[in-house]
């Protein structure tokens, strides 16, 4: 009876480790992809925007056919990316970096 359990024992414990790995693994998978493919719209919206009118913002589907996503996968690496925001002007669904936006005038006296 006692070598029974002790068999359940062991393989319980062994399906747990076993769990866990395979979480830990997938999770670890997960985070390296959206750092790289984080980096990648980074490096893309940086190149392809300018501090200027009408080319600060481009939109999900730009940056999503030029770096070969989904646009799904687009809007959750933008918003997840520090130096990513979303527009929240009249265009809907423009990305652009906190670098290019413009910076209020101020009044010397």
């Amino acid at each position: 009876m006692s070598s029974i359990w002790d068999g359940v024992v062991i393989g319980a414990a062994g399906g747990a480790i076993a769990g866990i790995t395979v979480y830990s693994v997938r999770m670890a998978h997960e985070w390296i992809r959206d750092r790289f493919e984080g980096k990648r719209v980074y490096e893309w919206v940086l190149e392809n925007t300018k501090n200027e009118d009408g080319n600060r913002f481009c939109s999900t589907r730009t940056i999503a056919s030029w770096n070969n996503l989904t646009e799904e996968r687009v809007r959750y690496l933008c918003s997840q990316h520090s130096k990513i925001f979303l527009s929240t002007g009249a265009n809907e669904d423009m990305w652009s970096l906190y670098e290019r936006q413009v910076q209020p005038r101020v009044r010397s006296l």
